[in-house]
């Protein structure tokens, strides 16, 4: 809008001389740079060296102990782009685990609950994917004889094994730190039972199975693609990455279990 002109028939007085009463105009702030839009070529770069080094690290460790090198290397990818930071950028890439992993003083009224949550979504997912899965695995493999259920040598650290050293590691890595990112660069454009999900999901997965295929050459094992876009729908579905942690560990745990059932392992 423009000014008022002065009052007729008066003279408008000039403004005061700078050091006479008047303070001398200040400086104009200097522009700031507007934010860089989120794009996915730093979190896919990340997943290549990722990629590769837990590669590299699951031939060169000793065998026994490479699964857990591995893990380590997810962990510690993670906590340095993630878990080192705030609790606001722990919890905007779900890896607050019911505030275990928040910088702030756990509150056990909302870890129990968010673990009960999870536990809910864990066993109705169990409850549909695992009777067929069942059935799937008999046919794929020509299973003739009976399902015996065979004991576990080591049944601690078989447990604290695929929920410490794989499922923990790997959903940290894949479904907090690399499907948020990528969310943020592509946006989610489905909406699949109750979840929001985008290219992101799709990507994460393919990682996620080639790092697969490369540590143990199989074809078998690019079949992960499809748990991981369950883990990844749960990630989306619940806001956080503990009942991915929990199913993801629990499908390992069946898979080794019908294979020793059926005579394929020990």
């Amino acid at each position: 809008m423009l000014p008022d002109p002065p009052a007729p028939f008066e003279t408008p007085e000039p403004p005061p001389a700078p050091g006479l009463g008047a303070e001398s105009p200040a400086p104009a702030a200097p522009l700031t740079p507007a934010p860089e839009a989120p794009n996915a070529r730093r979190p896919l770069l990340v997943a290549l060296a990722t990629t590769i080094l837990v590669t590299a690290l699951s031939y060169l460790a000793p065998k026994d102990h490479a699964g857990t090198a591995v893990g380590l290397a997810f962990l510690a990818v993670t906590w340095w782009l993630v878990l080192r930071a705030d609790e606001h950028v722990i919890r905007a890439h779900g890896l607050s685990l019911g505030g275990l992993l928040e910088p702030l003083p756990l509150d056990r009224r909302r870890l129990l609950r968010d673990a009960a949550v999870a536990s809910l979504w864990v066993l109705l997912l169990a409850a549909i994917i695992f009777p067929p899965f069942w059935i799937g695995f008999k046919l794929f493999w020509r299973v003739k004889m009976p399902f015996v259920l065979r004991g576990i040598v080591s049944p601690w650290n078989e447990i604290s094994g695929h929920f410490l050293a794989v499922a923990l590691p790997e959903e940290a890595f894949f479904r907090g730190y690399l499907q948020t990112r990528l969310d943020a660069a592509w946006t989610p454009r489905w909406r699949v039972f109750g979840a929001d999900l985008g290219p992101g999901v799709l990507v994460s997965s393919a990682i996620f199975a080639i790092g697969h295929f490369l540590t143990v050459p199989s074809v078998d094992r690019l079949a992960v693609f499809f748990p991981s876009l369950v883990f990844g729908w749960l990630r989306a579905r619940t806001g956080g990455v503990g009942a991915g942690v929990v199913f993801h560990a629990l499908c390992n745990i069946f898979s080794a279990t019908l294979q020793r059932g059926y005579g394929f392992s020990r």
